[in-house]
């Protein structure tokens, strides 16, 4: 071989070696980095709704992504170093979905990362987006609603309750949005004419205090207002309101599963696989600050024949009639 080839062979050897790390490393999956509030069980459902999203986006777990979960588990002053964690790691985009909590640290924990939200309320108000439209910042995602229908659940609980002398709503004091929440039904109480009682509670050991007070006055019908700390209790709270066959109205389908009496609200599988299709519209090169916030179109309510039966409770027709979903 001649000095020149020889030299030529050297050069096209170096490119080559130069390329190699370069190849390898694009073909490193992209890492996610998922921020919750709540624990993984309750959410196993909400999590495969988000894959399921994230592979219509052309993203498969361990093959181009890799997902780095952080769960608070109800803690939410865990929530700060969780993200900051996330941060360290260098994650792509933080998702956030069904955790209000969590998306209000992530954003207080970067400006630059792209988070992909959803919840409950307007984030407008949230101070996660500056308009709907044109979020104009680096977060953008779902507003599912749950908080709007306060007031059209207490509707619903009168229908379900006509005989009920005492209408409590269980909220978590400690939410962002808890003052709409409150506002909204004592509103919508007074438009009803409906005595209302707030009663608050964080854990489990309060949720029990909240039903052995429900339970002292006769006549009482309960809503659970939207609480990431109320769906992770929803076994709790289902049993005591069977326990003490209280008439209630939850805000998810998964109560209603769990042998509750009646939801209604979005179904949040579907703000899950919005989110995971979101999160892959931004790792392909979307910014958020122009993806539009995305906002349910259907609602669904959902009666369990079976816990009504068990509890001696009729349910009105017109309410079955516009059921989605009858449990039997």
């Amino acid at each position: 071989m001649s000095d020149m080839k020889r030299r030529e062979f050297i050069a096209l050897l170096g490119v080559a070696g130069a390329a190699w790390p370069l190849a390898a490393r694009a073909q490193q999956p992209l890492l996610i980095g998922f921020l919750h509030s709540g624990s993984p069980e309750p959410y196993a459902s909400g999590v495969s709704a988000f894959r399921k999203g994230l592979g219509e986006a052309g993203y498969v777990e361990g093959q181009n992504v890799a997902i780095e979960f952080r769960w608070a588990e109800g803690q939410d002053d865990r929530l700060p170093d969780l993200a900051a964690d996330l941060i360290r790691r260098r994650v792509a985009v933080i998702t956030t979905p069904g955790s209000t909590p969590a998306a209000l640290a992530a954003k207080a924990a970067t400006m630059t990362i792209p988070i992909v939200f959803a919840v409950g309320t307007d984030p407008i108000a949230l101070g996660l987006v500056a308009s709907l439209n044109r979020p104009g910042g680096n977060a953008t995602g779902v507003n599912f609603q749950v908080v709007e229908l306060v007031a059209k659940r207490l509707g619903m609980l009168r229908e379900l309750a006509p005989g009920a002398n005492r209408f409590v709503a269980l909220v978590n004091p400690n939410t962002a949005f808890t003052d709409i929440v409150v506002k909204d039904l004592r509103a919508s109480a007074s438009a009803l004419g409906l005595p209302l009682e707030i009663l608050r509670a964080t854990t489990g050991r309060e949720i029990d205090e909240a039903f052995a007070n429900l339970v002292q006055k006769p006549g009482s019908a309960l809503l659970v207002a939207p609480d990431t700390v109320f769906i992770n209790r929803r076994a709790q709270i289902v049993t005591l309101a069977a326990r003490h066959a209280l008439p209630a109205i939850y805000f998810a389908r998964d109560f209603a599963e769990a042998g509750g009496l009646m939801s209604y609200g979005p179904n949040l599988a579907d703000a899950y696989q919005q989110t995971g299709i979101y999160v892959g519209r931004v790792l392909k090169g979307e910014k958020p600050a122009v993806l539009p916030v995305m906002q349910p179109t259907k609602f669904e309510l959902v009666v369990n024949l079976n816990t009504a039966r068990a509890l001696g409770i009729a349910i009105p027709n017109a309410l079955l009639a516009t059921a989605d979903e009858v449990i039997e």
